[in-house]
């Protein structure tokens, strides 16, 4: 395939954006300034970060910002992790340290389209879908169908962007096991982890249970922190991370200092800013459900497990992407349509909506939605 190809989820969004007044199109949570994160994570931060100097960084991040992304793995320490400017550099750097041609990938769709576009650029990949019949639930047979002799990485995205779906622990062990024996590294996704509503259903990271697992994880989603672009990426597997660590000297070579020190304070008080993100997602969540259950014909909704995204099925005849557009141009509130997640692999349905619901005035967009859709007799 060409590459790189247009990426059809942000080519939407800034077509668009002129016209937003209610982002219902933003996938992270509610974020918050800078004042309110030195109140969560302790005031006396405040004086030494106006007093640090602007200098580089180390290339895979300050020993502070290393130390506290270790804290939030049990089996993973400083020297196996490497940040990056969020999470699009981490995921090009990977698949280049990994993927070459003649090897073949399997990829989980739908999916952000990077986790796709990057290794096809690569090598042969084959998708293996999850579908709306099925309750997006994987099928891990289908995933063993796909290995060849030359399949070097199962790309996996749990919990799952559009969709909030998760695997079971049993389903994350069988995929380890068929790997392990295969010598497969598994890519793992992981930017919405910590987000479930249950918190029985969070799964381990990859990195800690895996000699070839790479998780990556970013401030921007669990954390609602994503004007601090940073990304970061665990390995156990110490000659790969060398690999990824020369990718980055072509790329980014470092982050910003400003941003490595904010990240360091947020992950250190992880507890009360999840504490804050989640709180307003449950609430949300249910103020979405009880919207779409008042349009029973126009909308369809299999519950997300996790994460600040809806995927509901529009059952208009015009299709989602028209209902789409029209209802930024005519209102200002903004979703996103499922062909923005369209993929080279496997058929995704056009029919469906992204719906993200972590912001603070998602009331007010959802009063203005409805009255669009009364004025239109939908229900």
């Amino acid at each position: 395939m060409s590459f790189p190809q247009d990426f059809r989820l942000i080519s939407y969004l800034s077509t668009l954006e002129h016209a937003v007044r209610f982002p219902l199109s933003s996938s992270y949570p509610e974020s918050m300034n800078i004042d309110t994160l030195f109140e969560l994570a302790g005031i006396e931060h405040r004086q030494p970060f106006m007093q640090a100097m602007l200098d580089y960084p180390p290339l895979r991040g300050t020993p502070e910002l290393l130390e506290a992304i270790a804290g939030t793995y049990d089996n993973v320490d400083t020297g196996q992790i490497i940040s990056f400017a969020g999470a699009d550099e981490a995921i090009y750097a990977s698949f280049h340290a990994l993927l070459d041609t003649g090897d073949h990938a399997i990829v989980i769709t739908p999916n952000y389209q990077s986790l796709e576009s990057v290794p096809l650029s690569r090598c042969d990949v084959t998708g293996v879908a999850l579908e709306a019949e099925n309750g997006w639930a994987l099928d891990v047979e289908k995933v063993r169908a796909a290995l060849r002799p030359n399949t070097k990485v199962l790309v996996i995205n749990f919990p799952h962007n559009p969709t909030g779906a998760l695997i079971s622990h049993q389903q994350l062990d069988e995929l380890v096991s068929m790997c392990r024996e295969r010598g497969v590294w598994i890519f793992s996704d992981e930017v919405y982890r910590l987000t479930e509503f249950n918190p029985a259903d969070r799964l381990p990271q990859l990195a800690d249970i895996y000699e070839r697992g790479i998780s990556l994880n970013v401030t921007s989603k669990a954390y609602g922190l994503p004007g601090l672009r940073i990304g970061w990426v665990a390995c156990q597997d110490h000659a790969w991370l060398l690999k990824l660590e020369r990718m980055k000297q072509y790329l980014s070579i470092c982050n910003s200092i400003p941003g490595e020190m904010l990240t360091t304070l947020a992950l250190n008080a992880r507890a009360p800013i999840l504490d804050r993100v989640m709180q307003r997602s449950r609430a949300n969540l249910q103020s979405l459900t009880d919207f779409l259950a008042r349009y029973p014909q126009t909308f369809e909704l299999t519950l997300p497990k996790a994460g600040v995204l809806a995927f509901a099925r529009y059952k208009g005849a015009e299709g989602a992407e028209a209902f789409a557009t029209r209802l930024v141009e005519e209102t200002g509130v903004m979703v996103i349509p499922s062909v923005t997640y369209a993929s080279e692999l496997t058929l995704v349905a056009e029919d469906f909506l992204r719906i993200g619901f972590g912001r603070a005035n998602l009331e007010e967009a959802l009063g203005v939605f409805d009255r669009w859709l009364d004025q239109r007799s939908f229900k």
